[in-house]
């Protein structure tokens, strides 16, 4: 799976996890257009624990 523009890290890397697209709340669009930061996924992968 490729990682987009708002990924943090790619996907299955160690202390990440998937978040919803904090650009388009999780739609994945963006104006009437595919969000440029999920590519129109609505996710991304953030690292999770505050580390």
């Amino acid at each position: 799976m490729a990682t987009n523009p708002g990924d943090d890290a790619a996907p299955g890397t160690p202390g990440t996890g998937e978040n919803l697209c904090p650009r388009c709340n999780g739609s994945g669009e963006l104006d009437g257009e595919t969000c440029p930061n999920c590519n129109g996924s609505g996710k991304v992968i953030e690292g999770i624990g505050g580390a």
